[in-house]
């Protein structure tokens, strides 16, 4: 349960690292885009992206690909990819299992080093990544800006990361992580609306809506 879940959101892995100058400097050029998608993505009052993840071997040949939609709001949000569900209402995390019909239910740690959507979207590259800009190319009609991320911690299990920023937009349109074990992972947002309206109850789970769920509570 919960493995392409955690894959989503664990890749980057949060240690509070404080960035070691004598592995390199930063791009400062890097640092103002990623900065500016930081500063936009903030004044949005809710998010809906859909989004495909694609993961391939080291030959670039298709090993899978799944479609998810994510919904935030302020510290809630919803990740809904194919038969698991993750639901945070700020308080509370629950990952429901649709084949198997379970939800694990989790306290949810604002201090801890566990990793949201809005802080894949936000300021995660300050302190656990060195960043440089690799240059600008044009797809589908749009400019699009290259940041290539190395971990500043060794022992990940990733050794590289490439964002994709739509330079006009200042929106992350695609992130690729490169496993150590030679596999990538292509996260790539099909479409995003903004500032809709979504109910508080979108990101809370209801049992009532699923008989017979088996409710594994840990908190």
């Amino acid at each position: 349960m919960k493995i392409l879940l955690l894959c989503f959101f664990t890749f980057f892995g949060f240690n509070g690292f404080s960035q070691n100058n004598s592995l390199g400097k930063s791009d400062p050029a890097a640092k103002v885009i990623l900065d500016n998608v930081s500063a936009k993505f903030k004044t949005y009052k809710t998010v809906t992206a859909n989004f495909t993840l694609t993961i391939t071997n080291g030959s670039d040949q298709v090993q899978g690909s799944k479609k998810g939609v994510v919904y935030m709001k302020g510290s809630k949000y919803k990740v809904d990819v194919s038969d698991q569900v993750m639901y945070s209402d700020g308080s509370n995390i629950w990952t429901f299992d649709k084949s198997a019909n379970e939800v694990q239910i989790t306290k949810f740690d604002p201090n801890s080093n566990t990793i949201t959507p809005q802080k894949m979207f936000t300021n995660f590259y300050d302190k656990d990544f060195l960043y440089k800009l690799n240059g600008e190319t044009r797809k589908s009609g749009k400019t699009i800006q290259e940041i290539e991320l190395t971990p500043v911690d060794k022992t990940k299990t990733f050794f590289k990361v490439l964002v994709e920023v739509d330079k006009s937009s200042k929106n992350i349109l695609s992130t690729k992580v490169f496993d150590k074990n030679g596999n990538r992972y292509v996260y790539t947002v099909t479409s995003m609306k903004v500032n809709s309206n979504l109910p508080d109850s979108l990101f809370v789970f209801n049992a009532k809506n699923y008989p017979g769920v088996e409710v594994v509570d840990l908190r």
